[in-house]
């Protein structure tokens, strides 16, 4: 019996699991942390062994596969003895793959994957199909297929994941954008990051699609590497050269494969990263046979998603703003672009490489004040101090909140767009934008 070990027992690696179980490997899981009471539930309900807060050389390295967690790094000391052992690593996604022949959607970005990927399953179960929701978020893509298979899943892809995914093959493959971004877990070298993003297309066919972003520079010249069969629909802002979705005289545009436009005005999702999100989600739906009133009605009704520039409340003339999910310097621009009023910045947490300067314009027309919030501060205050704009320095969401209470004026937006990852002082950016939202609903 062919032995799979599973290296983390989060979402994806419980999900991988059952689904190793089922197709009757002999299987075990480890975790270097504590494992969460409904993933030993899950993993003791169907008979499969596990550990936690540690991993067991010899339970591990007997292993003909090992299916890893992406938030586990290379560098980690049990994958450098697994590398050293020759064994074959996968993702959960890549496991999933190889037992279902579902139509795979799946949608990558340096920035817009989960507002584009949940759009797009937004507008499938409007239309009545038979979709699920995986990847980063929604639930393990290997589950579902073990349990509950869809005919159609939409996948949020990270470049983590994309890492470790070789013969998995999207029918339709969306590239948003690519901006500098965990840039830590790529030796620092910006073309090893976006060599992950481009395997989105590996293995496509010309029966396959390929939605992208046409004025994204390094997208442009990756595209002039590579051979892709699959059918190009690209979009851009406006109407450029080969473009086949575009914004034109206050018309969202799509000109293939079936024609389709509708008022932008219509959109429920607003500023200028959000047409981007509309265009690609539209096409896709397109591309997939879903009615062109399903489409239109989806993407006006779309609700949006939780701490991506989510409007928490108003207190004293104030709106405070969650947009936890930026974790890059990009997705903070993309928040301040879309801001109508003078704003007090949060900015901080745990630095992936961040190069602040593309936000330093946007800083100094829309800023009042900026707040720092992190374990450590100090790359900020390098950055930011002699810009001539008031700084606090904060250590705790209570500690934050406080002080934007104190500088925010009536009229100003409090936006909590931090540029960074949440794991100095958070479980993860969730838990980051729900102390924001909690302590402000409070104040």
């Amino acid at each position: 019996m062919k032995r799979i070990v599973i290296l983390g027992a989060g979402e994806s690696g419980a999900g991988a699991a059952v689904l190793a179980k089922k197709e009757g490997f002999d299987v075990f899981v480890s975790d270097m942390s504590a494992i969460a009471p409904r993933y030993k539930q899950m993993l003791d309900d169907h008979h499969i062994a596990w550990e936690e807060n540690q991993h067991t050389e010899g339970l591990i390295l007997n292993a003909d596969e090992i299916v890893k967690s992406p938030g586990i790094p290379d560098t980690a000391p049990m994958m450098k003895k697994v590398k050293a052992a020759g064994i074959p690593v996968i993702s959960e996604i890549e496991f999933a793959g190889r037992y279902t022949n579902s139509k795979m959607i799946c949608i990558t970005g340096s920035n817009g994957k989960t507002t584009t990927t949940s759009l797009i399953y937004h507008i499938f179960k409007a239309a009545g199909y038979d979709a699920g929701l995986a990847g980063n978020i929604g639930h393990s893509l290997a589950l579902q297929v073990a349990e509950t298979p869809h005919e159609y899943y939409i996948i949020e892809l990270s470049s983590f994941q994309l890492d470790n995914m070789y013969n998995f093959r999207a029918n339709i493959a969306v590239l948003l954008n690519i901006t500098p971004d965990h840039l830590d877990r790529y030796d620092n070298k910006m073309q090893n990051y976006v060599d992950a993003k481009m395997r989105i297309v590996q293995n496509q066919t010309p029966e396959d699609a390929f939605i992208y972003w046409n004025d994204d520079p390094i997208i442009s010249r990756e595209l002039e590497k590579y051979h892709i069969p699959s059918i190009h629909y690209p979009f851009s802002e406006l109407k450029e050269k080969g473009s086949i979705g575009y914004i034109e005289q206050g018309q969202y545009t799509i000109e293939k494969p079936t024609p389709f436009n509708m008022e932008q005005e219509q959109l429920s999702l607003t500023g200028r990263h959000n047409i981007y999100n509309s265009l690609a989600a539209g096409i896709a739906g397109n591309i997939a046979g879903i009615k062109k009133e399903v489409i239109r009605q989806s993407l006006s009704d779309f609700p949006g998603v939780e701490h991506r520039l989510e409007k928490v409340c108003t207190v004293r003339g104030v709106q405070y703003v969650n947009d936890s999910k930026a974790t890059n310097v990009d997705a903070c621009w993309y928040a301040l672009d879309s801001m109508k009023t003078k704003v007090v910045l949060i900015l901080g947490g745990k630095d992936k490489g961040n190069d602040y300067e593309p936000i330093k314009p946007l800083i100094r027309e829309k800023c009042s004040a900026l707040v720092y919030l992190g374990a450590d501060n100090a790359k900020l205050h390098q950055n930011f101090d002699d810009m001539d704009i008031p700084v606090r320095d904060t250590h705790s969401m209570k500690e934050c909140v406080a002080a934007c209470y104190e500088l925010a004026q009536p009229g100003e937006t409090v936006l909590l767009s931090p540029c960074c990852a949440s794991f100095d002082l958070f479980k993860n950016m969730e838990d980051r934008g729900e102390q924001f939202k909690e302590l402000v609903r409070n104040l």
